[in-house]
């Protein structure tokens, strides 16, 4: 969608130059007679000693959110009038992003030198990451330092150049992981198990405000990508496998970071990313090619993205690498045709970090960087090149529309969106960072939001004899590197991009997160008989041939299952098979002693358990609660809570399953270790027949579901119901196994009932065909509720087209 031009009288659109810069002083690094020293040793970065005050409490703004906020495909008259202003040199600029390095000196602390060219020849227009990534002196900041860092920038810009403020972009992917005492919440795959999307709505608000706290405007989240492939590293980024699953989270977490973004200057733009199919990469790797049937594209991995333009997103961000064998960034097909007019985006388009010049660089589909710049600005509507070396978009650019090669117009439509987004986020208003966010970031209050849903993402997916919960009373054994470890719970994006390292290790967090450790001992009051056994990587380590002899002292054993933190190419993964060392551990306390065993898994990925899922009396599925998620764990094995998460995508045996999902054709095999929407609580929930207000489904003609859950347990349930399809004949397309089309949750007290009511349509039940037309067959349908669990229910219906 092409944006209208629309000039008038009103005043031009300039920095407010009553803003003031606020001064925050901040703690400066070592010296030694007025000589900076750089860190003793670099991989270990200066800690950061400065703190947020961390208010238990606070209160911020409330703006009108139940209005649609989000870009419009009509600039403002102010907008249009700077636009019409700028140089070529100035539009260029706008459209350059440029990786912090860029401005971060051989010191580690920012270079002036560098912000004042970028801003006065480059005229660059934003900036992505965090200075504690790779180059900067701090191995995290904290808000105070960031705010100095980004409002030291904002300053340059707006005196030097085009004196238009600099959107900086950040992966604030769930909560501000890249900023000291910020509240890091649990992945999106945790949320998505909560199915609960009021959870996917708080972290996002929560990552809004610290984010913006920091001087950062730009969140690049959420992640809309399916679980698709099991071997991919960045799942756990994911809200599931599910389309309609990730859509509602997706929508909430947009209308979390954004909220009334135009008004409110506590919230972030958003970004849906990465568009589109990345997530099925055809070896399980990271950036590999994808092949994907366009019908069935627009069935399963279209509807996230939807929901993210539905919701207001103000940007978007293309995918690495190639769909079908063509360069996503230069694609006509996804990023015009599918993207523009087809869901009607009307924001702001960043491409992923040097994806634009992958095509020169890594692909062999561009001749030099001026032709990777060419494509991608002739056949597609990239806005701005999110780059690693921003003169080579800059210079080739400039070039492209001096030679007539690109015209004017397609620059002015990407430069009159990222200015008109700059206004909306309020950066001409005031590009500082606010010091009152400051002080409410890491406060009680978030972190108990945080710990909220992490208790309601942990899955107990086996609890044979009722082998949990723990008693205080037992003596139980923890064995594994991730049981007392505050950056195995979090994964990658966590401090840095693959999370700390291992000379950081848990000291970098500076007490902001918990263990499982911790939660367990918080609860017992007791000393914990833990042994690490084997390294985060499955390896034997200390302690490992004192397990067996533990084991059998003790009353039970839990197998503390987990993996390192990373993501993207480094967190690649030739297998799901764990180490043998973690296998054959298991196995000898299976054989060899008669103490109970219970799996806690609190990784990224679903590893395969092999025969330790039959020799397990309890398995416990936490992927990766967060770095507050030690308490919410050590809650569930003692049974404070019955646990209501549910499988957010399909736990497969072996690697031959890693792309299986469960709307797998009807006659394929789905033979899983665990199912899409598996898990129980501690207490016995029976369901009663499904009623149905029509045994007819007509277009236009809606079905009302009805079932009745009781609890017959001894503890209050927060029961997911979750109501999927099955239309067991459809001509010419095999049906689905089956389809998620609502679900709700709501907590049941012991020995009462709750009526879940939901409606199914027939439009639902359409289909993308080979010819890419929605079309809807008639058939004979199921409906289920809670399939793949013991007390799912049945009934039937029938679907007509007319």
């Amino acid at each position: 969608m092409v944006a209208s031009l629309h000039a008038s009288a009103q005043p031009s659109l300039r920095v407010n130059q009553n803003a003031a810069m606020t001064q925050i002083d901040v703690v400066g690094v070592k010296s030694i007679d007025g000589v900076i020293c750089l860190p003793d040793f670099f991989p270990l970065q200066d800690f950061d000693p400065m703190r947020p005050k961390s208010v238990d409490t606070y209160d911020i703004p409330e703006f009108d959110e139940t209005v649609f906020v989000g870009p419009s495909a009509v600039l403002d008259d102010d907008v249009v009038e700077l636009l019409n202003s700028l140089s070529l040199e100035d539009k260029i600029g706008q459209m350059t992003q440029a990786h912090i390095s860029y401005f971060i000196g051989c010191d580690g602390l920012i270079n002036k030198t560098a912000v004042e060219y970028a801003s006065s020849v480059l005229r660059m227009g934003s900036v992505f990451d965090s200075p504690s990534d790779f180059v900067g002196r701090w191995g995290n900041n904290s808000p105070q330092r960031f705010a100095n860092f980004t409002n030291t920038i904002q300053e340059i810009a707006t005196s030097l150049g085009s004196k238009i403020p600099y959107i900086y972009g950040l992966d604030s992917v769930r909560g501000a992981n890249f900023v000291k005492g910020a509240t890091i919440f649990p992945t999106a795959v945790n949320t998505a198990a909560t199915f609960n999307p009021a959870n996917a709505y708080n972290a996002g608000r929560i990552t809004a405000k610290d984010t913006r706290a920091a001087g950062v405007h730009w969140a690049f989240g959420p992640l809309a990508d399916l679980n698709h492939q099991k071997l991919w590293s960045r799942n756990f980024e994911n809200f599931g496998e599910d389309p309609y699953l990730s859509s509602q989270m997706v929508h909430n977490s947009v209308k979390g970071l954004q909220g009334n973004y135009k008004q409110d200057r506590s919230r972030v733009a958003s970004t849906f990313k990465h568009f589109i199919g990345y997530s099925m990469p055809i070896n399980g790797k990271d950036q590999e090619a994808r092949y994907i049937p366009m019908n069935y594209l627009m069935e399963y991995f279209v509807p996230a993205f939807k929901a993210a333009i539905q919701a207001g997103a103000a940007t978007g961000m293309e995918d690495y690498g190639a769909l079908n064998g063509q360069d996503t960034v230069a694609s006509n097909k996804i990023l015009v045709d599918l993207l523009r007019n087809h869901l009607q985006f009307n924001g702001t388009l960043v491409t992923d970090a040097n994806e634009m010049f992958s095509m020169f660089l890594k692909h062999n589909t561009a001749f030099s960087f001026e032709d990777s710049s060419y494509q991608v600005l002739n056949q597609s509507s990239v806005d701005i090149s999110m780059s690693l070396q921003p003169e080579n978009f800059f210079y080739s650019a400039i070039d492209l529309v001096n030679t007539g090669k690109i015209p004017i117009s397609r620059v002015d439509e990407s430069v009159g969106r990222i200015i008109q987004l700059k206004k909306d986020l309020g950066l001409f208003e005031n590009p500082y960072s606010d010091p009152a966010l400051i002080d409410t970031v890491g406060s009680a209050q978030d972190v108990e939001m945080s710990r909220d849903t992490a208790r309601e993402s942990i899955i107990l997916l086996k609890n044979e004899n009722e082998v949990l919960p723990l008693s205080k009373s037992e003596k139980v054994l923890y064995v594994g590197a991730n049981f007392n470890s505050t950056r195995y719970l979090a994964g990658g994006w966590n401090v840095h991009w693959q999370g700390p390292n291992d000379y950081e290790g848990d000291a970098v967090y500076d007490g902001y997160g918990d263990t499982i450790m911790l939660g367990v001992q918080s609860l017992t009051n007791t000393t914990v008989n833990w042994i690490p056994g084997y390294t985060i990587d499955g390896l034997r380590g200390v302690g490992y041939e004192t397990i067996v002899r533990e084991a059998r002292k003790a009353d039970k054993v839990v197998f503390c299952f987990g993996e390192k933190t990373s993501t993207e190419v480094p967190g690649n993964i030739n297998t799901l098979r764990m180490a043998d060392d973690q296998y054959d551990i298991v196995k000898r306390v299976a054989y060899e002693t008669a103490t109970p065993i219970i799996l806690l898994l609190a990784q990224n990925r679903p590893f395969s358990l092999g025969e330790l899922s039959s020799l397990a009396d309890g398995i416990v599925n936490a992927n990766l609660p967060g770095t507050y998620g030690g308490l919410p764990v050590a809650e569930a094995l003692f049974g404070v809570f019955s646990p209501s998460g549910r499988q957010p995508y399909s736990y497969p045996k072996l690697d031959y399953q890693a792309a299986v999902t469960y709307f797998t054709p009807i006659w394929n095999e789905y033979d899983p270790e665990f199912a899409f929407g598996q898990g129980m609580g501690y207490n016995q929930i029976t369901y009663s027949n499904i009623t149905v207000s029509s045994a007819s489904l007509r277009p236009g003609s809606p079905v009302e579901v009805s079932v009745t859950a009781t609890n017959g347990g001894s503890m209050a349930q927060n029961e997911p119901v979750l109501m999927f399809t099955t239309q067991t004949i459809r001509r010419g397309y095999s049906p689905e196994k089956y389809r998620l089309r609502a679900f709700d949750k709501q907590i049941i007290q012991p020995g009462s009932s709750r009526t879940f009511t939901f409606t199914l349509t027939a439009e639902e039940m359409m289909f993308w065909n080979v010819d890419l037309d929605q079309v809807l067959e008639e058939g004979p349908v199921d409906i289920t509720i809670n399939a793949f669990n013991e007390n799912s229910v049945v009934s039937s219906i029938y679907l007509y087209t007319s």
